[in-house]
C-alpha cells in the first residue's frame, strides 16, 4: 500500500504499543484485513504513518505513551478509542499472544461497540505536565524514606538504634548524637537525606504557588482540614474538568473507592474496593481520611461519621472507616469544586451536609 494513498472509507486501526515499536492492524468497512504493518513508536512515524488515513478510528490500550498518541491522533482528525486493559481479557488471557495479534484483536473490538473497551480520557498535556511535578516529590520522597530505612537497618546490626526523629530532621538527629561516623558511608548517607530534603521543600514552595497562581480552586478545597497544597492540586489535575460528572459521588467509584461487586442470588460477599483510577490521587485521600480520623482531626460531620463506623467494631472496622472516609472526601471536594460554597464543618447546610 502506497504511503500517499487516503483511505476515504471508514477503517478500524488497531495499535498494540511497545516502548519502541508499534505493531498496526487495520480493517477495511467489512472486518476484513486490510493491512498490518510496525512503526516506530515516535511522534514523527506515527504522524507519517497515519497521515494516510482520515477520520480513522483507531484503538489502544492504555499505557506510559498513550497520552502524546491519543492527543497526535486526535489532532490528526480521528477518534481515538484509550482501551482500559482490564476490560481486555481476550488480549491477556489469550491462548496465542503477539503483537500483531494484539492488534487484530483491538481492532475487532474497538469495530464491534467500543463502549465495551471502557474508553479512558486523558487528561490535557498542560494538567499531566503540573501533575508530573508533583509525582516527582512523590520520587524524592520515597528515595528519601528508603535511605533513611537503610541507614536505621545497618545501625541495628551494630547494635545501636538510631534516634527518632521526623523524617526532615532525621539527619540532623543523627549528628547531634555523635553517630554520624558510626559506619562507613553514614556520613554520606546523611547527606543525601539532606540534598533531598532541599529538594522536596523547592517543589513544595512551587507546587504552593502553582495551585495559588493558576489553580486558584485548590484554595477553595483547602477549607477541608488534612487537604493542603498537595492533596487539592492532585485532586483538580486529575478530576481536571468536574462537570463531565453528573453526580458528586461518582468520584468516588473513578477513584477507586467503591467495592467490587459479586452478587449472585441472595449472596452479597462483602468485597474490597476496585482500586481503579489514579493510584496516586486514592492514597492521598486515604492519607487525609486518617488524618480525619486520627487524634489531631477537628470535630466535623466527616470525622463523626468514619468514628461510629469505627466504633461498630470488627476486625476490619479501622480500614473500612478509612475508605469510607476517604470516598466521602472526594464527594465532598467534587461539591465544594463545582458549587463554590463555603465549607462548614460540622452539618451547617452546605456542600459538606449534602457530600458526608
Amino acid at each position: 500500500m502506497s504511503k500517499a494513498t487516503t483511505i476515504r472509507r471508514r477503517v478500524t486501526i488497531g495499535l498494540d504499543v511497545s516502548d519502541r515499536y508499534c505493531r498496526v492492524c487495520v480493517l477495511d468497512a467489512r472486518g476484513d484485513v486490510a493491512c498490518e504493518d510496525r512503526l516506530r513508536t515516535t511522534p514523527a512515524a506515527v504522524r507519517s504513518w497515519f497521515g494516510r488515513y482520515a477520520h480513522a478510528r483507531v484503538v489502544l490500550e492504555v499505557g506510559p505513551h498513550s497520552p502524546w498518541l491519543s492527543r497526535l491522533l486526535k489532532g490528526q482528525g480521528h477518534e481515538v478509542i484509550v482501551a482500559n486493559p482490564r476490560r481486555v481479557r481476550l488480549i491477556a488471557e489469550a491462548e496465542r499472544k503477539s503483537d500483531r495479534i494484539d492488534a487484530e484483536t483491538l481492532a475487532r473490538l474497538g469495530r464491534a461497540d467500543p463502549r465495551l473497551l471502557r474508553p479512558i480520557e486523558h487528561r490535557g498535556e498542560a494538567a499531566q505536565q503540573d501533575l508530573a511535578l508533583l509525582r516527582v516529590r512523590e520520587g524524592l520522597v520515597r528515595s528519601r524514606t528508603k535511605l533513611i530505612q537503610c541507614a536505621r537497618g545497618l545501625a541495628k546490626s551494630f547494635g545501636v538504634r538510631l534516634p527518632a526523629s521526623s523524617t526532615p530532621s532525621f539527619a540532623k538527629h543523627v549528628r547531634e548524637g555523635g553517630l554520624e561516623a558510626l559506619f562507613p558511608g553514614l556520613g554520606v548517607l546523611l547527606g543525601q537525606c539532606d540534598e533531598l530534603t532541599a529538594s522536596i521543600r523547592r517543589l513544595d514552595r512551587e507546587i504552593e504557588r502553582l495551585g495559588r497562581e493558576r489553580y486558584p480552586e485548590t484554595q477553595h478545597l483547602r477549607q477541608v482540614a488534612g487537604v493542603g497544597p498537595i492533596t487539592s492540586l492532585a485532586f483538580v489535575l486529575t478530576i481536571e474538568d468536574p462537570h463531565r460528572f453528573a453526580k458528586s459521588r461518582s468520584v468516588g467509584a473513578y477513584l477507586g473507592l467503591t467495592p467490587r461487586q459479586r452478587d449472585s442470588g441472595d449472596a452479597r460477599p462483602e468485597l474490597a474496593i476496585t482500586r481503579r483510577g489514579d493510584e496516586f490521587m486514592r492514597r492521598l485521600l486515604i492519607e487525609a481520611a486518617h488524618y480525619t480520623l486520627g487524634p489531631f482531626g477537628p470535630d466535623s460531620t466527616l470525622r463523626r461519621f468514619g468514628l461510629r463506623l469505627l466504633g461498630q467494631g470488627g476486625p476490619r472496622a479501622k480500614k473500612r472507616a478509612v475508605v469510607a472516609v476517604a470516598r466521602k472526601l472526594a464527594t465532598l471536594l467534587h461539591r465544594l469544586w463545582v458549587t463554590g460554597e463555603v465549607y462548614h464543618a460540622l452539618g451547617a447546610p452546605g456542600a459538606d451536609v449534602q457530600a458526608a
